[in-house]
């Protein structure tokens, strides 16, 4: 098979998966895009170590550790959005830039 052809659907992925990033608001679209991203990074490992067939498997085992990279940042990520939606009721990623909190007034500022 021609290389040409995995890179193709990894770059059709990782533009689709920018395009979820930059245009969508849900915080867990944002997520699943950039699991997106990470899953055509893994197929441009895997498509240019079958390759160089040098034997070694580097790019297979890249591969691995941006899946336990990219399970890890899941868990991580849902964890945060279900705090949100939680105690927010939304899990719009432009409102949540707006709940940080501000330093309280201090006594001479009343």
């Amino acid at each position: 098979m021609p290389l040409i052809l995995p890179l193709l659907l990894a770059v059709l992925l990782f533009c689709l998966g920018v395009y979820g990033v930059l245009a969508r608001r849900n915080a867990i679209t944002m997520l699943m895009s950039f699991e997106l991203m990470l899953n055509a990074v893994n197929l441009n490992l895997v498509a240019f170590d079958a390759w160089r067939l040098d034997g070694l498997a580097t790019g297979q085992t890249l591969a691995v550790f941006v899946i336990t990279l990219a399970a890890a940042e899941i868990g991580l990520g849902l964890a945060i959005v279900l705090l949100l939606f939680r105690g927010h009721g939304h899990v719009d990623a432009d409102a949540a830039r707006d709940l940080r909190e501000r330093p309280e007034l201090q006594e001479n500022e009343l």
